[in-house]
């Protein structure tokens, strides 16, 4: 019986194996997503140059940080750049580096203090007291709407919903740019990969 199990066991596993070498959807998929996302960040950075300096720089409503022409300048290219490495996959274990510290500073220095949702869920368990008070301001948002406006035509394309704008987005994207770091790029669809095969053929598996 158990040596019936193991040999189950390994041939599901063999059918697997024929697979493995489209291995590199995985990684061009999270590529592929994150792109956009951050290139669209860079751009809104570059867009609004001196409003985003200022909030950088200004310790009372801002960020503080120091040199905050440089910083914005440091973050816009590196969202837009390793956005455009991101779609061709090239130098993406490196470009990661950059990311995943922009990612980190906009979780920790912007979004922290809202807690984890990106949404105010005042039913989620990870809902702190910010998300619990929004509830009621969203329920009289709802309120007003219904008695003064066309409560129908306005959600006919979504709930009105309330943006917590916690660590919640800033973290995941943190977390595919952490596996893109530990996997590369990935097989066939990346430069890296054809770059691998011609002058490091030993590391190409």
């Amino acid at each position: 019986m158990k040596a019936t199990l193991i040999e189950r066991y390994n041939r599901i596993h063999n059918v697997f194996n024929y697979i493995r070498h489209m291995d590199g959807l995985a990684p061009l998929l999270l590529r592929l997503y994150l792109a956009p996302v951050l290139m669209q960040a860079g751009y809104n950075k570059l867009s609004h140059f001196e409003e985003t300096a200022a909030w950088f720089g200004n310790p009372d409503w801002g960020l503080g940080l120091p040199m905050p022409e440089v910083m914005t300048a440091l973050a816009a290219g590196t969202e837009l750049f390793g956005g455009l490495l991101l779609i061709v996959g090239f130098a993406i274990r490196w470009i990661t580096i950059p990311l995943m510290v922009t990612m980190l500073v906009a979780a920790f220095a912007v979004h922290w203090e809202n807690g984890w949702l990106a949404i105010a869920d005042a039913e989620s368990w990870l809902a702190n007291d910010r998300v619990a008070e929004a509830a009621d301001r969203l329920s009289r948002a709802k309120d007003i709407l219904r008695e003064n406006g066309n409560y129908d035509w306005l959600t006919g394309r979504g709930s009105v919903v309330i943006l917590n704008n916690g660590i919640e987005f800033a973290i995941t994207y943190f977390i595919m740019l952490l596996s893109l770091f530990f996997t590369g790029a990935g097989r066939y669809f990346s430069v890296d990969y054809w770059l691998a095969r011609r002058y490091r053929p030993e590391a190409v598996v």
